[in-house]
């Protein structure tokens, strides 16, 4: 009896609450640390980014609209969801990075609490980052934060889940939508975080999901007009010039760290406050 043939996977994109072709029908092949056949993933064109990014805007004053505790709420039926696909995620983190079975637990087990900690901080980051000004007047003056758009976020190229968890969490927990482009080696852990956001809570084109290349994909989302934030930790060498395109339009930029940051360090609040902008609203007293 012959050998059964292994059923080769094509992965797609993630636009919309949707998982499209891309555009351009390219497609490139994901191997293991040992440079073994692992699956096939879309290669995302610039019209796939372009699609993404209208997605995340039309997506935008629903999930910015909602309160903070349903946010949190939703935040935290994807780390149920990431917890009850744990060994997948462990599998292919192990496959990609090159760790061991426990190693790689660990790191999942890192990244869904990292996912917890955030959805923890949607009802908390007005309290801490808003308050009251002392003005000369018989006024109540507040400042209070809001979520600024929609952010691209170039994930990290060597840690393909804790890295993409603390890259992307954070932005859907300020209020902000996401179009993320994934590790172009290690897309596989990206992928299956996007069946998560799929079939949880989170509304469709709150966050869109791309696999390719970021030194393609980059250079368009950050000139895009429609793009108000751009994170470049996985940016690379490319970063400076990001910089450059992004100045442009005025985005608001989370620089590219010298070095990739070790992920399992505590995060603070470095994540969310650039991409919140602050607004002040004054009340007559006694009125």
């Amino acid at each position: 009896m012959s050998d059964r043939l292994a059923v080769r996977k094509t992965y797609k994109l993630y636009v919309g609450g949707k998982f499209p072709r891309s555009e351009s029908g390219r497609t490139y092949e994901v191997a293991d640390g040992r440079g073994h056949f692992v699956a096939n993933a879309a290669w995302a064109s610039r019209k796939d980014a372009r699609d993404a990014v209208v997605a995340a805007r039309g997506a935008f004053a629903g999930w910015s609209g909602a309160t903070a505790y349903n946010r949190g709420q939703v935040l935290y039926r994807v780390a149920e969801v990431m917890e009850g696909r744990a060994a997948q995620f462990a599998e292919e983190v192990a496959a990609g990075e090159g760790l061991s079975a426990a190693k790689a637990r660990a790191a999942v087990d890192a990244a869904v609490d990292r996912w917890v900690w955030y959805a923890g901080w949607t009802d908390k980051l007005a309290a801490v980052l808003g308050g009251t000004n002392p003005v000369a007047g018989p006024y109540f003056d507040f400042s209070m934060p809001e979520p600024s758009g929609v952010v691209a976020v170039l994930a990290p190229q060597r840690s393909s889940l804790l890295g993409l968890v603390s890259v992307l969490a954070p932005v859907l927990a300020t209020g902000c939508t996401a179009v993320v482009v994934s590790s172009h080696q290690r897309p596989l852990p990206a992928i299956t975080l996007s069946e998560v956001l799929a079939t949880s809570d989170v509304p469709g084109g709150v966050a869109n999901l791309l696999t390719g290349d970021a030194a393609e994909i980059g250079p368009w989302l950050a000139e895009h007009a429609d793009v108000d934030g751009i994170d470049l930790a996985g940016a690379g060498t490319a970063a400076m010039e990001l910089e450059r395109s992004a100045a442009g339009t005025l985005k608001r930029v989370l620089r590219a760290p010298a070095e990739e940051p070790d992920w399992t360090a505590d995060p603070g609040l470095s994540r969310m406050t650039p991409f919140l902008e602050t607004k002040t609203v004054w009340h007559p007293i006694g009125v």
